[in-house]
């Protein structure tokens, strides 16, 4: 498939996308990073013209201005279009801060339906700040995500341990030089019926909790010498520093990637995490939609990563923005053209791969 860079107003361009064969119930992944209703202006200067800010003076980039029930609406329009050309095991993560994102989960649940809920996760996306303002600091923002159904593709998150993580989690050295720290063979809830919650070894699981594995499994792991004994009797299981280096840890619901420190875009969000979000819900060659693409940080990550991608956004100085950003990539071929859906004006940039 072509990428697609389209200026114009997002829902007319998702209704018009609708009836693109080659697109509706294709698209694999949706990232969103809508406005926050933060009643702003966001202004570029004509001498900083790669730099979109809020600014006093200067031309206007982008209007921030619906809030409350008018904002809801906006988003609902946008949120439905989306859901229609979303391929059925595709997933949508819509990025929102903190004072909006309560009441856009409750939209996103009737759209796409609590049972397709999958996380809510916070993001922390600065240092810490010295406001004077009543309250606590803030560092973080939300993303939200859902699926269009219960079938969706995933790909496990996973990140990498440093060296110096490393050294303080895996204190304990075996025999055989290798660094280890370890784990305990229980976990929460008493059971009496199965065989988790029978004695092996003489002992029973604590009060209240129950063996991880059925001791047939706790008896293999023990002769391969994967169970350590304390001195007081107590088993715990081996977690060796070289296994978890290899397949890192599993990524959570807190996130740590924090905003650009030079922006070329208000609401530039970082490239790293953008390059996860994609790696974990698409594959090579799936198409990638951000119907509010901004700088284009998106693409740019979707197009590192080999997937076919649509950008929409409605203000000429973001498109001129990803235009440029996307030039860094060769393309065997670059259409400008104008397409008219009855009052509307598209104007598509489509790109192809070398």
């Amino acid at each position: 498939m072509n990428n697609h860079l389209i200026y114009g107003d997002n829902h007319d361009v998702l209704v018009s996308l609708e009836s693109n064969n080659e697109i509706h119930g294709k698209v694999r992944l949706v990232y969103i990073d809508p406005p926050y209703g933060t009643k702003q202006d966001f202004t570029f200067s004509g001498d900083r013209f790669a730099t979109i800010s809020r600014v006093n003076g200067g031309k206007v980039a982008y209007q921030d201005t619906l809030t409350g029930e008018d904002y809801l609406k906006f988003l609902s329009g946008r949120l439905i279009r989306i859901r229609e050309i979303m391929a059925d095991d595709g997933v949508i993560y819509l990025h929102i801060d903190s004072k909006t994102g309560h009441y856009v989960k409750v939209l996103m649940d009737k759209i796409f339906g609590q049972n397709n809920f999958i996380n809510d996760i916070t993001r922390i996306k600065c240092n810490p700040k010295n406001f004077s303002r009543k309250g606590f600091g803030n560092i973080k923002d939300m993303v939200l995500l859902y699926s269009k159904s219960n079938n969706y593709l995933w790909n496990d998150a996973r990140q990498k341990i440093e060296i110096g993580d490393n050294d303080r989690r895996f204190r304990s050295t075996d025999k055989d030089g290798r660094k280890y720290t370890t784990t305990p063979l229980h976990a929460p809830g008493e059971t009496t019926n199965g065989a988790t919650g029978k004695r092996w070894k003489g002992k029973l699981p604590p009060a209240g909790r129950h063996w991880r594995y059925a001791p047939s499994t706790l008896d293999d792991l023990n002769e391969r010498g994967v169970i350590e004994w304390s001195s007081t009797g107590n088993p715990r299981k081996k977690i060796y520093a070289e296994d978890v280096m290899k397949s890192g840890v599993k990524l959570q619901d807190v996130w740590v990637y924090k905003d650009p420190q030079n922006p070329t875009y208000p609401t530039e969000k970082n490239l790293d995490m953008l390059k996860m979000i994609i790696s974990t819900s698409s594959n090579v060659g799936d198409v990638v939609l951000d119907a509010f693409c901004g700088s284009g940080s998106t693409l740019f990550a979707a197009q590192e990563l080999r997937r076919s991608w649509i950008g929409i956004d409605s203000s000429k100085q973001a498109i001129a923005i990803c235009k440029k950003r996307l030039s860094n990539f060769e393309y065997s071929e670059i259409r400008d053209r104008k397409e008219r859906h009855e009052s509307l004006v598209i104007q598509h940039f489509k790109l192809s791969y070398v």
